[in-house]
């Protein structure tokens, strides 16, 4: 399944114009997108806000940061098969320092005296390899993703060395695992409320569009290490360099996914979100 899938990967990637066009799935993607917000509305959202009302912004940056340091060892691995060394060694100061002097990653220490995050994950390595996106997926539960980020979040799955830890010589049942993914996904979905997410595709007038496009302009940034809360705050420099290094990135893989009628789509939201640059709020953070 791995093989075929990234072979199907391979075979399309597009630049960021016309969304639509990356979006050949587009009728099931949206009867997946509607079943999820019916599924978010009424159990995840609420089980979120809940935390929240109980739990003070200390308390929920201190879980945010301790999953967060569960992520450092499969970053630091990523930065490496990426050839990015620099990066990998912030990982491994990172993980060391919040694990220790950090109680467990509750604090972040390292980002206090300068050590920035670089987060990556298989997907990101794919794409970094040159592999396709695949065009765009919308995944029952798990939101937004591409036929590559499928692929990179099973691998993620199952080749993280922090999940494999645990299982293995902690002993971590499977019940428990379970239970670590669910209080994560419940902070996550805690954190898109508090920077805004909802709001974002409640003032939409297509949230489907909207969250296509957030998800892509987030993915690009992520993969090229670029802030996307920083782009467009410059005066346009750093879109410039943005638009450069996305262009570099895509060079030689130029065969685009068609619209799934053959026609052309016409212009969506999604596509003069990316038209205006990144001037949007870029709403609920994904890591397909």
């Amino acid at each position: 399944m791995l093989a075929l899938a990234l072979g199907a990967c391979a075979t399309t990637q597009a630049g960021p114009n016309g969304l639509a066009d990356r979006d050949p799935y587009e009728e099931f993607n949206r009867d997946i997108f509607s079943a999820n917000q019916a599924v978010d509305g009424a159990v995840i959202r609420p089980v979120a806000d809940g935390y929240r009302a109980i739990a003070p912004v200390p308390v929920r940056q201190s879980v945010t940061n301790f999953f967060a340091n569960l992520s450092e060892p499969w970053s630091f691995v990523n930065n490496v098969l990426q050839a990015r060394p620099e990066r990998a060694l912030r990982n491994l100061g990172r993980f060391v320092l919040n694990s220790t002097i950090g109680i467990g990653g509750l604090i972040d220490v390292a980002s206090a005296i300068g050590i920035e995050p670089a987060p990556e994950d298989f997907g990101q390595t794919l794409a970094v390899w040159g592999v396709g996106d695949g065009g765009y997926r919308v995944l029952p539960l798990f939101g937004p993703s591409t036929s590559r980020g499928i692929v990179g979040r099973i691998v993620d799955i199952v080749a993280n060395p922090t999940t494999i830890f645990m299982q293995r010589e902690l002993n971590f049942s499977t019940g428990a695992m379970w239970a670590l993914r669910a209080g994560e996904l419940v902070n996550t979905r805690a954190n898109v409320t508090d920077a805004g997410g909802d709001a974002f595709l409640e003032s939409s007038v297509d949230p489907y569009a909207a969250a296509r496009s957030a998800f892509f302009q987030q993915r690009e940034a992520a993969i090229l290490n670029y802030d996307v809360d920083e782009l467009g705050q410059d005066g346009g420099g750093a879109d410039a360099e943005f638009d450069a290094a996305l262009e570099e990135l895509e060079e030689g893989q130029d065969e685009t996914v068609p619209p799934a009628d053959g026609e052309i789509a016409p212009e969506t939201e999604s596509d003069l979100i990316w038209d205006g640059g990144f001037d949007e709020s870029p709403g609920p953070g994904t890591i397909g």
